[in-house]
């Protein structure tokens, strides 16, 4: 195993069986581990792997605080222990480069500094909803976008494609909140989908277990009962194809994709 001054790895969304050996040796190796895990499990896990080491970063949120400013108290954490010459993995749940800022800054700003710093791969949610769904986002294409994002920057989509909307449980809110969230802007983001969907297309709410032996919450609901779906800060929105590819025939024949 080679050397680094920092490791970010993911502990995957249910840490049995998704933690991966590689990830699971930087564990034990850092002379320091900082970790942000949704479940009682990973974070006993990472304690017993490396008792001495172990140091949790869900202590920095805060009611009502920026999440912004929580991720960059976060940053400036790992950083400070990098800087003391020491081996440091970051171990966040999921993937820890997908809807990981921390992550990647922490990253970035090691390496601008003289530090060998990198990422290992993890299972995300997005992994879990393709299995859990039975998507192959191969077939017909795949959009994916954070709610909020999605919803305030203009982005367009392509209602032909799988498409996949992040924390939507949280939009509007740029916040921490322990016990839920007022799902702001929820008006405004059904009336952008309107644009694309049917106001009766079928979506599906989705939640990817953390526990072993639990199965994941897929709740089918139409587009325009979205606001009584029940969604939670965990929560995507997965949205099926609603119309066929727009099939360019010319360029089809002339690449020769179509049999006589």
């Amino acid at each position: 195993m080679n050397d680094e001054d920092l490791i970010v790895v993911g502990t995957g969304i249910r840490t049995v069986g998704q933690l991966t050996m590689e990830a699971l040796s930087w564990i034990k190796k850092a002379d320091k581990v900082l970790y942000v895990v949704s479940d009682p499990i990973a974070e006993e896990l990472i304690k017993k792997l490396n008792p001495n080491g172990a140091e949790s970063l869900y202590t920095l949120y805060a009611e009502n605080k920026p999440r912004l400013q929580t991720y960059n108290e976060m940053i400036e954490k790992t950083l400070s222990y990098v800087r003391q010459a020491r081996t440091v993995c970051m171990a966040a749940y999921g993937h820890p480069g997908v809807f990981a800022y921390p992550g990647h800054e922490s990253i970035r700003r090691a390496r601008a500094e003289g530090y060998k710093a990198r990422m290992l791969p993890g299972v995300s949610a997005e992994d879990c909803l393709f299995a859990d769904l039975n998507i192959d986002p191969a077939m017909a294409g795949c959009q994916s976008y954070e709610a909020t994002d999605f919803l305030i920057n203009g982005r367009i989509i392509d209602p032909s494609s799988h498409v996949i909307l992040w924390q939507i449980g949280v939009l509007g809110d740029a916040t921490y909140k322990r016990y839920g969230y007022e799902i702001k802007g929820l008006p405004q983001l059904l009336q952008k989908l309107y644009s694309f969907y049917n106001p009766a297309h079928m979506v599906y709410i989705y939640e990817a277990p953390i526990f072993p032996g639990v199965e994941p919450v897929v709740r089918p609901t139409p587009l325009y009962m979205l606001p009584y779906a029940g969604a939670s800060a965990i929560t995507t929105l997965y949205i099926p194809p609603a119309t066929p590819p727009r099939t360019d025939i010319a360029l089809t024949q002339a690449l020769g994709l179509f049999s006589s």
